[in-house]
C-alpha cells in the first residue's frame, strides 16, 4: 500500500511568504490546508485554487483560541491527522518606541506571538497524541538584533524564539520537532512599502548585496521539515546581513 501523502497547515498563506511556503510543500507532496485570516474572494479562489489541487482553506484568526483551536480540528477531519504546522501569521505597526502606542504594541505581539501560541497548542496536542509531527514558526532578524521602530514586532519575533525552544523540548517527548527560520530582508508587501533609496540602503547593508525571495524562505521551511534530527533551532535566512 502507497504510503499516505503528508499534511500540512500553513498560517497566513494567502500571499507572500506563506503562500510560496504552500506552494513549495505541496510540491514536495504535502496536502496543504491554507489557513486566510478572513474569506477569500471570488477571484482570490479562483487564483488559488490554479495552484492549490484540491483548494483546503481554513478561514479564523490564529490570534481567536475559538477559532485556532477549530482550524486545527478542521484540518484533522478532513484529513484525520496532521503532520506539519508552519506558523506564519503576522502583521507590524511600525513607529519609534516613544511614539508606540500601547494598543499597537499589543496587537502586533497578540497576532504574532500569541497566534503562534495557539495554533502550537492544539497542533501539538494532536501531534503528540499522533506520536509524530512537526511544527515550524516564521520569526524574524529583528527578534535576534532587534530594529529601530520595530519594539513590538522584534519583541513578538524574539518570544517566536522562545516559544520554539519550549515546545521542541515539551514535544521531542513524544516524537514532535519544532523549528524558527528567522528571515532577513525579504521582498514582500512590507518591504515593497519601502521607498526604493530605503530598499538600496538596507540592500548595501546585506553582504549578498541583494533582499531574499520568499521561495528562499519556503526552501528553508522544507529543508527543516525534512530533517528528522534537528528540533529546537533558529535557521537565520538573511544573506549574511547578522554575521
Amino acid at each position: 500500500m502507497a504510503e499516505e501523502q503528508p499534511v500540512a497547515l500553513v498560517t497566513g498563506a494567502r500571499t507572500g511568504i506563506g503562500r510560496a511556503i504552500a506552494e513549495r510543500l505541496q510540491q514536495d507532496g504535502y496536502r496543504v490546508a491554507l489557513n486566510v485570516h478572513r474569506a477569500l474572494t471570488d477571484d482570490e479562489q479562483a487564483e488559488l485554487g490554479q495552484i492549490f489541487q484540491p483548494l483546503t482553506v481554513v478561514v479564523g484568526d490564529v490570534a481567536d483560541e475559538t477559532a485556532a483551536e477549530a482550524m486545527v480540528s478542521q484540518v484533522q477531519d478532513q484529513f484525520g491527522r496532521l503532520d506539519l504546522l508552519v506558523n506564519n501569521a503576522g502583521l507590524n505597526r511600525d513607529t519609534l518606541l516613544t511614539r508606540m502606542k500601547a494598543a499597537d504594541f499589543e496587537q502586533v505581539v497578540h497576532t504574532n506571538l500569541t497566534g503562534a501560541f495557539l495554533m502550537t497548542k492544539y497542533a501539538l496536542k494532536l501531534m503528540q497524541k499522533q506520536r509524530a509531527g512537526n511544527i515550524v514558526n516564521i520569526s524574524s532578524i529583528a527578534g535576534l538584533r532587534g530594529n529601530i521602530g520595530q519594539a513590538n514586532y522584534a519583541a513578538s519575533k524574539a518570544g517566536i524564539i522562545g516559544l520554539t525552544k519550549t515546545a521542541a523540548r515539551e514535544g521531542a517527548l513524544r516524537g514532535v520537532r519544532c523549528n524558527a527560520v528567522a528571515p532577513g530582508m525579504i521582498h514582500t508587501a512590507m518591504t515593497a512599502a519601502m521607498s526604493e533609496k530605503r530598499q538600496e540602503e538596507f540592500a548595501s547593508q546585506i553582504p549578498l548585496k541583494r533582499f531574499g525571495d520568499p521561495t528562499e524562505i519556503a526552501d528553508a521551511v522544507a529543508f527543516l521539515a525534512g530533517n528528522a534530527y534537528i528540533t529546537g533551532q533558529v535557521l537565520t535566512v538573511d544573506g549574511g546581513l547578522t554575521i
